[in-house]
């Protein structure tokens, strides 16, 4: 769940990153402001993406979604893009905890060495 939670962190950070110029040009927002802003935002999504091994930056992240979203409503077209984000962001803690379940119970299927699992071909009846 990690690794896919920094994909989508990395990216974001990308894009969050191009909201920037876009503050500055099209709605007029002080360029300090559009850096500290969205700058900061970026930067910690590029941070939270390298730390997504510790549980608090999992959370920190969860804070940055949040914040990404909540700062959109000043640019436009950035509410759009925020909300793909906060999409993929949930999805990819859904499907990532599935993997790692999955993996984990395939990690105890070869420790185990497959003596206890029953195949689906030998209770097939013709």
């Amino acid at each position: 769940m990690r690794t896919v939670c920094a994909v989508v962190l990395m990216f974001e950070a990308i894009v969050i990153g191009l909201a920037i110029p876009i503050a500055i040009q099209l709605e007029g927002v002080n360029p300090t402001v559009a850096g500290g802003v969205w700058g900061g935002m970026a930067l910690a999504a590029l941070v939270l993406a390298g730390l997504q091994k510790y549980t608090w930056a999992h959370y920190a992240a969860w804070a940055l979604q949040a914040a990404f979203l909540f700062s959109s409503f000043t640019v436009s077209g950035a509410l759009l893009v925020a909300i793909v984000f906060v999409s993929l962001w949930v999805t990819a803690v859904i499907l990532g905890r599935r993997v790692d379940e999955a993996q984990a119970a395939h990690a105890l299927i070869q420790e185990d060495g497959g003596e206890n699992v029953s195949t689906a071909s030998g209770s097939q009846t013709r």
